[in-house]
């Protein structure tokens, strides 16, 4: 297996406080990965240190991308190496419409970028995502509902491409179709040259998309690792039991 994220003895300060106390993470190519924990354990400060939010302060560890140190580097700069975070409170961005936001990433990620390729390409992933033409010519999540900001996430990663695809509780106040949708859009980008790792409280996203591993966090650390297994059990027994132990 071909390693494209590793995490090592990671330590994150925020405003002064230790919120991550020694995190040791390793994804694979072509595994999908779940990260779960109670509120407050520190899955949101991972991922968004992951991203590089000058906000979460690295006090020790490393964070290797494909076997690069990016610990020091600035966001931009990672999202141009192939990682994605879909936000968990996606932010609302007047003045900059959904397909302009989309048709100016893309031209700084690729090289090659034909403007008549992106208008394909926008359709298609539109369309599986059920997402009409006049969402994409609205202000960026201006005024749309939760699972019109959550779905736009999902059309951003259909679009951009990454390698690794981090999703921040997409699943958080969706329907059973919107989750539905949002499944389809990961299986759509999913493939041996994608890692993709999803936080969540719950086990119900894990019904449609179903994780290889599955990484259980509290406290600031991963006290437990498993199979789909592990998820099920989680929703039986809650994470008291793995307190106790």
């Amino acid at each position: 297996m071909t390693k494209i994220l590793e995490i090592k003895n990671l330590h994150v300060e925020v405003k002064g406080k230790e919120i991550l106390k020694g995190i040791n993470l390793t994804l694979d190519l072509g595994k999908i990965n779940a990260l779960m924990g109670p509120n407050g354990s520190g899955k949101s400060t991972l991922v968004n240190t992951v991203m590089g939010h000058p906000k979460y302060v690295v006090t020790k560890g490393k964070i290797l991308f494909n076997g690069k140190d990016i610990t020091k580097l600035s966001p931009d700069k990672r999202a141009k190496l192939g990682i994605f975070l879909s936000f968990q409170h996606p932010r609302e961005i007047s003045g900059v419409s959904v397909s302009k936001f989309l048709k100016t990433s893309e031209k700084e990620l690729n090289p090659k970028f034909s403007f008549s390729e992106f208008k394909k390409n926008l359709k298609e992933k539109r369309e599986i995502l059920e997402i009409s033409e006049n969402m994409t010519e609205r202000y960026l999540n201006v005024g749309f509902s939760g699972g019109e900001k959550k779905k736009n996430e999902i059309l951003q990663m259909l679009i951009l491409n990454p390698k690794l695809i981090i999703l921040d509780e997409t699943d958080s106040g969706l329907d059973i179709d919107s989750l539905k949708i949002i499944a389809k859009g990961v299986g759509e980008i999913m493939n041996k040259e994608k890692c993709i790792l999803i936080i969540t409280h719950y086990k119900r996203i894990l019904e449609y998309i179903k994780p290889d591993k599955v990484f259980i966090m509290i406290k600031g650390k991963i006290v437990l690792e498993g199979g789909n297994k592990l998820a099920e059990e989680l929703e039986k027994k809650g994470y008291g039991w793995i307190e106790k132990e």
